[in-house]
């Protein structure tokens, strides 16, 4: 099953996608938040064969909704209006900012592509803490 992580930003949405065994996430794209970001999403999950999206959540550090969360909840509801046929859950996304701009400074990424790259790399750390906690779900019995 191929799953859409997404985090969300004022200004741009990171976008990461699974492989088809639900194992690995990859960088997708970064989106322009411009009003036609729900289609861009529409065509992305078309192209890739999504069946599953997951948000981040930007949780407060005692588990909460804060203000953010609150867009954030108002944009999935958005999703799942755009997107009736596709499962669209949360996943909690505290300090994925942070691991992924400690992962592109050690990466040395050039300064003006870097807000981009960490809204990517954000949905690829989202995406992939998705996938790992349902690992067990993929294992076949025995």
């Amino acid at each position: 099953m191929v799953v859409l992580g997404l985090d969300w930003g004022q200004s741009r949405i990171g976008a990461a996608v699974s492989d088809e065994l639900g194992i690995a996430a990859h960088f997708a794209d970064t989106i322009i938040r411009d009003g036609q970001e729900l289609d861009r999403i529409a065509d992305l999950v078309r192209q890739r064969g999504v069946e599953r999206i997951v948000v981040g959540m930007p949780l407060r550090m005692d588990g909460t909704d804060g203000v953010q969360a609150r867009k954030v909840r108002g944009f999935m509801k958005r999703l799942r209006k755009c997107l009736p046929d596709v499962a669209v859950e949360e996943q909690d996304e505290r300090l994925t900012s942070a691991q992924a701009h400690r992962a592109l400074s050690e990466m040395e990424a050039s300064m003006r592509r870097r807000r981009a790259d960490v809204d990517g790399m954000a949905a690829q750390i989202i995406l992939q803490r998705y996938l790992d906690r349902h690992a067990a779900d993929r294992r076949p019995e025995g």
